[in-house]
């Protein structure tokens, strides 16, 4: 799904990001007059097209969300050294302070999203469109109004919740709402959301990529595995699996440019080659991750800017015998990529990232991989399942989708009989493997055992600044020398 710029210029995103005077007089190039847009059906899925494009912007899936995995401890920033990434070193080092630009970003990255959203859950409900279409649109709206909101509250907590377009006279000064408010906002917008969507399977053409069914049952059973509601996230799990989803054949086939949208994916980013589109602004919709990641000196990829490094502590993670190995990660005496070896010395650490790269045959400028980004695939659903079973005490039971997972990457089923506790440190470890650099390590981090799970890790591995304050993102100081309603989380 190629997404056509579609611009909504709405006061409130001054207060909520903490932009300066410069954004309120640039905004009206870019605003849209929508008493008098929302009239026709191409009005309204523009519209919705509009509310997709935050999620492919720097500030989120294209640079900010992966680097999560550095925060987490799979890698470090790698890159030209320096100051290059030092907001990244910084939240990787738990030295994160207000003004950090890395925290920005994530905090400004959603806004526009959700407040997009809001307009076209106000205007189009009133449309004369047809009314399997008005559905899809709406449901893709709640969708991804509950998807922004999700990104925030786990970064920084409570946060304002705008539900309503907002309009000159309104309060452009906004509260904190409570973290269970938000959530409870979440898990209304992605149960709508799955009432009025269609299977994914529906779309077809230029369709395909939109949010269907499936992505808002996974969705929601994500928010449920990350409040601790064990049944409930079994139940989706099992909802999604009914839809048809399945794990692809090959663990490789995740990230094959030419397999996008495949029968393991609930929800990917979308990006597209070529896109007509200054590399560095907004708009433009090829992706970072090859560019970024690829080995810095190598000529293996167009780009090659070396970020994203794994360590030694995540390779010693593999069991012998993982095929997953050879497709994340980039090692001396392992498969050449594109015709060509690697080399140890083209990282700091001796190894580069691997799954997202893009040959050059395929993407022969820096500025036009067309590799998606998955957010949500099969595999992770029946992780979820397999931790949500050992939760309820059906360990031997949870045994069944974890093994699925092992046995697609060639490891041998989990050994019967483990404890709980035992169990949920085997599930951890697999969804750290499997999931490795797709930005879900650090979520998985601290919603266990209230962050402490996060806190013992991180210390084992030698990042002995961690505490319980880094568990959440300080709300940027930007945002509060805009809104001096806004709160600082504790310890900042």
């Amino acid at each position: 799904m190629k997404l056509k710029p579609f611009f909504l210029a709405v006061l409130l995103i001054a207060a909520l990001s903490g932009c300066n005077k410069d954004f309120l007089v640039k905004s009206p190039e870019y605003s849209v007059n929508t008493a008098n847009f929302f009239k026709t059906k191409d009005d309204a899925i523009s519209a919705i097209n509009g509310a997709y494009q935050p999620l492919q912007w720097p500030k989120l899936y294209n640079m900010r969300m992966w680097t999560t995995d550095i925060m987490a401890g799979n890698s470090i920033v790698g890159a030209g050294g320096g100051s290059d990434g030092i907001e990244t070193t910084n939240e990787a080092n738990f030295v994160t302070t207000p003004d950090n630009p890395g925290v920005l970003d994530l905090w400004r990255g959603p806004w526009p999203g959700i407040l997009r959203t809001n307009i076209i859950l106000e205007k189009v409900p009133a449309m004369d469109i047809n009314e399997a279409l008005k559905n899809r649109i709406l449901g893709e709206a709640h969708f991804l109004r509950g998807f922004y909101y999700f990104i925030l509250v786990r970064f920084f907590g409570g946060v304002p919740l705008i539900i309503k377009p907002v309009n000159p006279g309104d309060d452009l000064r906004p509260k904190r709402a409570s973290k269970t408010d938000v959530y409870n906002q979440i898990i209304l917008d992605f149960q709508k959301a799955a009432d009025l969507l269609p299977a994914r399977n529906t779309y077809t053409g230029s369709d395909v990529g939109r949010a269907g069914k499936g992505a808002a049952e996974g969705m929601l059973a994500k928010v449920y595995l990350t409040l601790g509601d064990w049944q409930k996230t079994v139940d989706l799990c099992n909802s999604v699996k009914a839809l048809g989803f399945a794990l692809n054949p090959s663990y490789a086939d995740n990230f094959d440019p030419s397999q996008k949208n495949s029968i393991e994916s609930l929800f990917e980013i979308q990006y597209t080659g070529n896109a007509g589109y200054n590399f560095w602004s907004n708009e433009n919709q090829a992706s970072w991750l090859s560019t970024f990641t690829g080995p810095r000196g190598s000529d293996m990829v167009a780009g090659g800017w070396g970020w994203d490094q794994p360590t030694q502590e995540f390779m010693d993670s593999y069991e012998a015998g993982d095929l997953r190995k050879d497709v994340t990660v980039l090692y001396e005496g392992g498969p050449s990529f594109a015709g060509k070896d690697y080399q140890k010395s083209y990282s700091l650490t001796g190894y580069n990232l691997r799954k997202f790269l893009v040959s050059k045959s395929i993407s022969s400028s820096y500025d036009n991989s067309p590799m998606d980004f998955p957010v949500l695939r099969y595999a992770d659903v029946l992780l979820m399942k397999a931790e949500a079973l050992n939760e309820l005490g059906r360990t031997s039971e949870a045994e069944t989708p974890l093994n699925e997972v092992r046995n697609r990457a060639g490891l041998p089923n989990v050994s019967g009989g483990l404890t709980k506790d035992a169990f949920r440190l085997k599930v951890l470890h697999e969804r750290r493997m499997e999931l490795a650099f797709e930005g879900q390590r650090w979520f998985d981090l601290i919603r266990v055992n209230n962050g402490q799970y996060a806190i013992d890790f991180l210390h084992s591995i030698g990042k002995s600044n961690m505490s319980k304050k880094f568990l959440l993102f300080p709300i940027p100081q930007k945002a509060i020398d805009a809104n001096p309603n806004l709160t600082q989380n504790p310890g900042y």
